[in-house]
């Protein structure tokens, strides 16, 4: 297993976490990020209430020093490994929004096409709604075909949010 997933490389401590998830701050809220050993599962805002022990996990303190510095603007791209579970055409549809370059967006209708079948933008959105890894899977880089804001798991407010903060 690569050392750098063993501890976070810059001293940055997620703010609580045990074995499987922890929790991270982020200027739009508090996530909840999952783990297998085979890579980050799941991640998800939360109301930041819960509480964790401090236990160690093998990707959770890499994943939460990416997304820091997602929201401070020197990372554009994660390369921490996932573990996604869905069925096939959910992780092809979530493999072709990781394609999407940052600051860019593309339509329900453009996935639908890329992944060969233009007629599945309906069945495209659902697949978004069950993103697992928010984020780090850039379903909020999808919008409607006229470009406008329309649906996101974690409200539209942050979807806007993060689609300001990439075009800046």
């Amino acid at each position: 297993m690569d050392e750098k997933y063993k501890a976070p490389a810059d001293g940055v401590e997620p703010l609580q976490r045990e074995r499987a998830w922890c929790l991270c701050r982020t200027p739009i809220g508090t996530v909840r990020i999952t783990e297998s050993e085979k890579g980050v599962t799941g991640l998800r805002f939360c109301d930041g209430t819960e509480q964790a022990p401090e236990v160690s996990g093998i990707y959770l303190g890499e994943a939460c020093r990416q997304l820091r510095e997602y929201f401070s603007k020197k990372r554009r791209s994660f390369d921490v490994p996932l573990d996604l579970r869905g069925s096939e055409f959910q992780r092809r549809v979530w493999d072709e929004l990781q394609g999407i370059p940052y600051g860019e967006t593309r339509s329900y209708q453009d996935i639908a096409a890329s992944i060969g079948n233009p007629n599945a933008a309906r069945a495209v959105g659902l697949a978004n709604n069950r993103n697992p890894i928010l984020i780090m899977i850039p379903c909020h880089r999808v919008v409607g075909k006229n470009k406008k804001l329309v649906g996101y798991a974690a409200g539209l407010e942050r979807k806007e949010y993060l689609l300001a903060l990439e075009k800046d």
